[in-house]
């Protein structure tokens, strides 16, 4: 039996909800594959702000820097939005990816076939649509110095070396290898200097990888192909605020935001989370998406523990879920026989691994 300690982070908002779903599907998995998952489960965000007074505190980092795997629900909420910007949720977020080193986010965006509909794009634009966003998380504007807000002006700094750009760029060539072959580089090399340099030594580094080709794009142009036509991209590689833009654009080609996964990857310890926020407005009623949590657990079991098969029985779970009519309440419109519950979605999920 092989043990796995995995720090669980559930959040604010509809975050406890989907985490124990995903704990649920884990818990299957484990018994099928003999795994053993250890969870210690720390506070961070908003619910860490009503205990401890900040929204990391130094016992949830050290907590995540000692597990295997961090599987993170949701933060943040209308409840914190007027405290310093230091002290809001999304700051401890920042700082946990900063602290674990995870500098690679992966973000897949795969169109289901039986939820072709549920995009706001025709269904034959979407055909054979399946990208790997590939962003840049611990540097460029969200991390620069020197930054401010005055009274009358604000500034922020977009800083990148050659290190951080070729270790990111290393990342979306080796996924690329093992999809169909293709890297976009998504920047701003006509305005921003920053996005000079990434071109620089994006071109270096795909001399190594002679069998990926390389193409690249401004981000204005991408935003636009995106929606355009989606098919063309295979692995896009950003930079951080580009990649947290054109990453959400991708989600909706998808048809919901509640479908799709994320890996924050590259430190000792990753994090594994839906790229959705909070949802508040949602909370508590029973009809959150757990999907894209439960797919973020698939994740950090091929990442993290690179239990492959246990991964895989998540997803072909998940795709036999949709495929059989199940469906929360946000894409309940598009081929449902059922429309389930938070907790419902998941007990579908979990039951089909069992009996497989």
């Amino acid at each position: 039996m092989k043990h796995y300690k995995i720090c669980v982070i559930k959040g604010d908002g509809i975050g406890p909800e989907i985490v124990d779903e995903a704990i649920k599907v884990l818990d299957t998995v484990a018994n099928k594959f003999d795994l053993d998952f250890n969870y210690e489960h720390y506070l961070m965000g908003g619910a860490a702000i009503d205990v401890f007074g900040e929204p990391l505190p130094s016992e949830t980092l050290e907590g995540a820097l000692n597990s295997d795997a961090v599987l993170f629900g949701a933060i943040g909420g209308p409840k914190w939005d007027d405290v310093e910007r230091h002290l809001r949720p999304e700051s401890g977020l920042l700082k946990l990816r900063k602290g674990l080193g995870a500098f690679a986010n992966l973000r897949p965006a795969l169109v289901f076939d039986e939820l072709v509909e549920a995009s706001t794009i025709k269904p034959d634009v979407l055909k054979g649509v399946d990208i790997m966003v590939v962003r840049e998380l611990t540097g460029g504007l969200y991390f620069g110095e020197p930054r401010e807000k005055q009274i009358d002006k604000a500034y922020n700094t977009m800083i990148y070396t050659s290190d951080e750009i070729r270790r990111i760029a290393k990342v979306a060539f080796e996924a690329a290898q093992k999809r169909d072959k293709k890297v976009t580089l998504v920047d701003k090399a006509n305005v921003l200097e920053t996005s000079q340099l990434w071109r620089e030594v994006v071109s270096l580094v795909a001399k190594d990888y002679e069998d990926v080709a390389l193409e690249m794009m401004y981000v204005d142009n991408a935003s636009m192909q995106l929606v355009r036509n989606p098919s063309q991209f295979d692995v896009i590689l950003t930079e951080n605020l580009f990649g947290d833009i054109l990453s959400d654009e991708a989600s909706m080609i998808c048809g919901s935001i509640g479908l799709l996964p994320s890996a924050s990857i590259g430190g000792k310890v990753g994090i594994y989370e839906p790229i959705h926020g909070s949802a508040p407005d949602i909370a508590g009623q029973g009809i959150a998406n757990p999907i894209a949590m439960i797919l973020s657990a698939a994740m950090m079991l091929r990442y993290a523990f690179e239990e492959e098969a246990a991964a895989q029985c998540i997803e072909n779970a998940v795709k036999k879920v949709l495929k059989s009519g199940y469906r929360t309440k946000d894409i309940s419109n598009f081929g449902a026989k059922e429309i389930c519950s938070t907790e419902e979605i998941g007990t579908h999920i979990s039951n089909i691994i069992a009996d497989e």
